[in-house]
């Protein structure tokens, strides 16, 4: 590796301190899994969202599913959108903030469609004008509905919502313009204190040539989320559950989504990961939760973590890939796990300030196009790169090529020392 001197004898300007980090966990309801809204029942809802409270966690993020809240282009369920936001007042209730996430979409390898984009109805959901519109109405709607709650973070537009393209092919451009769209529909009744997001899984800023580029999660909206899981790239299989590269990997992909922002302050939000087995075995799950939560801490600018998931699903349920029964800080019946101990532990000893983060003055230059954007995910050279300078105790940032000769904006990120892959 190549190490070039930047900034000699700047430091970094003073800041105001990064807010208190927030720690949460994705709500899977424990008794039907998200086919509990057909029937919501806010008791059940009550008896899960105490468990997640008694860890000590914050908030969670909540899901409906776009078929339920949305049937027909131009109506919304008004009875669906009562009860998510009965589900948002009974968080409240436990001492919960909530992320209300809008266009389900994909969850846990299952995709929701409403009837209207299917079959002789197809519509490409990310470029049909009106398909566009009617989930932009959705998101006014439920910002309408939700934006007097006290304990609502805010929306995001879906989960996850790059797992859709294999069926609705899009450009960049094309997404560009629906995440403008959909997110524009989400601030227009939100107070300006409130988050309007979106999230993409890991194809954004690993996948070549995917659509979802890594510059719209990092530009659009108020704060980057990244879901850096291990078994993206098979990353757990190829470097083994207990390596580093595991262990960093939050830390990693928080450090790699603030190199595509534009402001040096923009906070980003590991909003999923967790420890799916057999990628993850049981035995080593606590230390997996430990590792993760203690090193992303370690990053500046982060806004927080949020475990997925809360509950495991019941395996009367079928059809689940393997991993999908085993997510949960809690199993089928409600009983802590081991690895919710440890996360609760980690989240307090963060919160004691045990972990903090540190400054980052050294940075790894990272030189990829869209279609060789696959470099920085498990297995590429820039990817084992900052791995291996990591391992010798660094702290490295990640700065791209574009920005490598910007003297100013390395001083803005404290950054005093390029590292160039060779």
């Amino acid at each position: 590796m190549v190490i070039d001197a930047f900034t000699q004898g700047k430091t970094r300007p003073e800041e105001d301190p990064i807010p208190t980090l927030r720690f949460g966990v994705n709500y899977t309801p424990r008794r039907g899994w998200f086919h509990a809204w057909h029937d919501f029942d806010p008791a059940h809802a009550r008896e899960d969202l105490d468990q997640i409270a008694a860890l000590g966690l914050d908030h969670v993020r909540v899901f409906h599913l776009w078929p339920l809240l949305q049937p027909n282009r131009t109506f919304i369920r008004p009875a669906a959108v009562d009860q998510l936001a009965r589900l948002v007042d009974v968080a409240g209730e436990a001492g919960l903030d909530v992320l209300v996430d809008g266009v389900q979409g994909h969850l846990s390898s299952f995709d929701f469609y409403p009837e209207w984009t299917r079959s002789w109805h197809h519509r490409n959901v990310f470029t049909d004008p009106e398909a566009v519109a009617a989930q932009a109405e959705l998101m006014r709607t439920l910002g309408r509905a939700l934006a007097g709650r006290p304990n609502l973070i805010g929306l995001q537009l879906g989960n996850e919502l790059n797992n859709l393209v294999e069926h609705n092919p899009v450009t960049p451009a094309e997404v560009d313009r629906y995440l403008d769209t959909l997110l524009a529909a989400a601030r227009e009744h939100l107070p300006p204190d409130r988050l309007a997001t979106h999230s993409a899984y890991d194809a954004a800023w690993y996948g070549d040539d995917h659509p979802f580029t890594p510059e719209a999660s990092a530009r659009k909206g108020d704060v980057t989320t990244v879901h850096p899981w291990v078994f993206s790239g098979d990353c757990a299989r190829r470097y083994g559950p207990r390596s580093p590269q595991v262990r960093h990997l939050a830390e990693y992909g928080t450090e790699l989504a603030k190199a595509y922002a534009e402001d040096p302050d923009r906070p980003v939000w590991v909003q999923e990961t967790g420890a799916p087995e057999p990628h993850i075995p049981a035995a080593d799950a606590p230390d997996f939760a430990r590792a993760t939560v203690r090193n992303a801490a370690g990053c500046e600018g982060l806004w927080g973590v949020t475990w997925w998931c809360s509950h495991d699903v019941d395996r009367s349920l079928a059809d689940y890939p393997e991993l999908e029964y085993t997510l949960g800080l809690f199993d089928s019946r409600g009983r802590a796990k081991p690895i919710a101990t440890a996360l609760a532990e980690t989240v307090a000893e963060v919160r004691a300030g045990h972990h903090p983060a540190r400054p980052r003055d050294t940075a790894l230059v990272l030189d990829c196009t869209p279609a060789t954007r696959s470099v920085s995910g498990p297995g590429g050279a820039y990817f084992e790169a900052w791995m291996e300078l990591r391992a010798t105790g660094a702290l490295p940032a990640v700065v791209l090529a574009a920005r490598a000769d910007d003297a100013a904006y390395l001083a803005a990120r404290g950054i005093k020392e390029l590292v160039r892959v060779p």
